[in-house]
């Protein structure tokens, strides 16, 4: 078993925080300007990520692994209440409420999920790792 992580999660939370804010600014701008397949796949995906970086700062000493399978399922899981149409009642009562519910069920959008939430892992471990080694590097 590996010791007990004493460090702080503060400096992880303040550097995924400004990416999820990032992440919100990219979202928001792919909902006003993009259009087509292309502006709905990156849409899509910004939105996985987004889930990503809310339960890391929600959790930032989990697991990337349980962080990321959470991801995906709270992500299919709106996907599939989509089918209910319940995102569009709530569209209805609250506009807004459309950019974190949807509108319609595609399954397409499913595996987008899973590929932005995959990279977002991968993203993660690669810069804690590359953090890690900087710190150990004598000064």
């Amino acid at each position: 078993m590996p010791p007990a992580d004493h460090r702080s999660p503060t400096p992880r939370r303040v550097a995924v925080g400004s990416i999820a804010v990032v992440t919100i600014a990219a979202g928001l701008l792919v909902h006003r300007f993009g259009s087509g397949l292309a502006g709905d796949v990156i849409g899509d995906a910004l939105y996985a990520v987004l889930v990503y970086l809310v339960l890391v700062l929600l959790a930032p000493r989990a697991p990337r692994r349980m962080i990321a399978a959470l991801a995906l399922i709270l992500c299919a899981t709106v996907e599939f209440l989509q089918l209910t149409g319940i995102p569009r009642d709530a569209a209805d009562v609250f506009p807004p409420a459309v950019l974190v519910l949807g509108a319609g069920f595609d399954q397409r959008d499913l595996l987008v999920y899973a590929a932005a939430v995959v990279l977002a892992l991968l993203l993660d471990a690669g810069i804690s790792r590359s953090a890690a080694r900087g710190r150990r590097r004598p000064h």
